[in-house]
């Protein structure tokens, strides 16, 4: 017998584990998806932590610098699926200097010699190296089945073509936005059509890689289980024969309707042919004369992107009203509030709504339907009650509008509204009333971001968001409160966020150290723009263990304004970085 603790631990477990074998009890745990709740199962005794360790089979690390991938290989050590994000997201934005950091080679040197059963590898704006590569596939060609490099950068195309040379399992390719070097360089594909015939997913749209149309419908040939080909600009009447072959493809993306050097005339498109599996789309630089080629097949619809298009606002309505079983739709904001209530009024079944902001100076912006207001957004959360996720760019917004988001979009667990700078008067400020209804009304949302203008949500409104995101875990706040007051009375709720970030909110650094102190689940906090104190010792009150703070400076050639300056603290089991460029200063741990 051990001592009394011991034994009364041993028995609890017994107890909670009672008839349920270690095999069963881990079958069990693998239908349990949400990470947070996995996290909770392996705190309910040692032996259910042991058994979440050994039968968890993915992990995502939000924050590469956080932890070693020697711990995590200790903790969980039959993964056989990982995902791995280094760069902040400001990076996306050209917020973070180049050079800040976020290179794999550490994770993937042990990855390769240790992870003996992973299998699917997602890489998130990281940089990987030519090198890397290669160790990782001469480790693990043998086994992976998916591999995505997301926004990373710094390898090649021949890197891609050892890839599609070796990886003879692979089903999954995905290199969407990343900087590719030599990408004038196509032979990958062909290597990828020859030597992969179990390929279901490739993906490199948004990238400058070139793809040739011969070697693009060797690949549908060959691989007779692609369902998703998303590739970069490719002129659309040369890849007839591609859909011709690819009987089985649900996904496209990409091509082009401009013909590289050369004046194109108008072409018919009316007969055009999609293969009638085809239910996902989105396409490059299609203009009024073009759109012809959706009509045939817009009532399968159930995902059309329309960002990257020369559309006017009427372009828009034609399309949509012909789309009614569209589930996700993204748009750019020219689409208006017309747009918006033709969607409202066809998509019953839409699921995500996104909306971008376009180019002010094209694509049909200079149309004054070409605006989102509070009316669109009304229209939208009236008439699209299944919508779960909802990014906005609006040019103005009333509390009436948010109102109605938190009456009928009750299954929202992601939304985000960005209001837009282009008009001198916003109908109704502040809008404090509106995202207190938001809130209350969307008990589902997990993710919540309110980009807006210096205003439009005061102290008071900052202390509804704390009061009443009792569920969220991201969130994104710009241009928002008055004072130090208001992140203070927003830091007393909140009490499931993980990740906040602020942009332009210029609260003291006194004040966002005793907010991150406040706020008990908080892993990660990015800030731009805040009132520096002289020697930014103010940060150091939210010293706490395993708690990284760093300082970046965009500019390292003079003077730092308020309002550009830049800090990141987030939990780290692995100490301070050791790579830190001259952009980024540490300022805890100081060793």
């Amino acid at each position: 017998m051990g001592g009394e603790v011991d034994g009364g631990e041993r028995r609890l477990g017994r107890v909670l584990s009672f008839g349920i074998p270690d095999t069963a009890l881990g079958l069990v745990m693998g239908y349990v998806e949400d990470p947070w709740d996995r996290d909770a199962i392996s705190l309910v005794c040692r032996h259910w932590c042991r058994v979440d360790a050994l039968s968890r089979k993915h992990v995502t690390v939000a924050m590469a610098y956080s932890t070693t991938p020697e711990r995590l290989f200790r903790r969980f050590p039959c993964l056989e699926s990982l995902k791995l994000k280094a760069k902040p997201r400001a990076a996306m934005f050209n917020l973070i200097s180049d050079d800040w950091g976020g290179s794999a080679s550490p994770w993937i040197r042990q990855l390769s010699a240790t992870f003996h059963f992973l299998k699917k590898l997602h890489l998130r704006r990281m940089i990987v190296s030519d090198d890397d590569i290669t160790v990782l596939v001469r480790a693990k060609a043998h086994m992976l089945v998916s591999l995505k490099l997301d926004r990373c950068s710094g390898f090649s195309t021949p890197s891609i073509a050892l890839i599609a040379r070796t990886c003879k399992k692979l089903e999954t390719l995905f290199l969407e936005e990343s900087a590719i070097a030599e990408n004038e360089n196509d032979e990958w594909i062909r290597e990828l059509a020859t030597n992969n015939s179990v390929l279901e997913t490739l993906n490199f749209f948004l990238t400058d890689l070139r793809a040739s149309p011969e070697y693009l419908t060797l690949l549908v040939r060959n691989c007779q289980r692609l369902k998703t080909l998303k590739i970069s600009e490719c002129f659309m009447p040369d890849l007839t024969n591609l859909f011709r072959t690819a009987q089985t493809l649900q996904e496209f993306a990409g091509g082009s309707f401009e013909e590289p050097d050369q004046q194109v005339g108008n072409r018919n498109y009316e007969n055009y042919y999609f293969p009638p599996s085809l239910h996902r789309l989105s396409l490059l630089y299609m203009g009024t004369n073009e759109m012809q080629i959706l009509f045939p097949y817009s009532a399968a619809l159930k995902k059309l992107d329309l960002q990257f298009t020369y559309l006017i606002t009427e372009d828009h309505c034609q399309i949509v009203q012909r789309c009614p079983n569209l589930e996700t739709l993204e748009v750019r904001d020219v689409i208006g509030d017309r747009g918006l209530q033709v969607v409202a009024q066809t998509c019953k079944k839409l699921q995500r709504l996104r909306v971008e902001r376009g180019d002010d100076d094209h694509g049909g912006l200079e149309d004054e339907q070409g605006r989102i207001s509070q009316a669109g957004v009304i229209a939208v959360a009236q008439g699209c009650p299944e919508l779960t996720y909802w990014a906005i760019h609006v040019s103005d917004i009333t509390n009436a509008a948010l109102e109605t988001v938190g009456t009928f979009s009750r299954n929202l667990n992601d939304f985000r509204l960005v209001l837009l700078d282009r008009e001198a008067h916003i109908t109704g400020l502040p809008l404090d009333n509106g995202v207190r209804a938001l809130l209350r009304g969307c008990t589902k949302l997990r993710r919540f971001a309110f980009y807006v203008r210096p205003g439009a949500l005061t102290d008071v409104g900052l202390g509804y968001v704390g009061e009443f995101s009792k569920s969220v875990r991201y969130m994104l706040l710009g241009n928002v409160g008055e004072s130090d007051n208001g992140i203070l009375q927003l830091s007393r709720g909140c009490p499931s966020l993980q990740k906040l970030e602020l942009r332009g909110c210029l609260f003291s650094e006194h004040a966002l150290a005793m907010a991150a102190l406040q706020l008990k689940s908080l892993r990660y906090l990015w800030v731009q723009g805040y009132r520096a104190s002289p020697t930014g010792a103010d940060l150091m009150a939210m010293v706490r263990p395993f708690w990284n703070i760093e300082f970046i400076t965009p500019d390292q050639d003079g003077p730092c304004p308020d309002f550009r300056k830049q800090i990141l603290a987030y939990y780290s089991l692995a100490g301070r970085r050791t790579d830190c460029p001259p952009s980024v200063i540490p300022l805890y741990p100081a060793f």
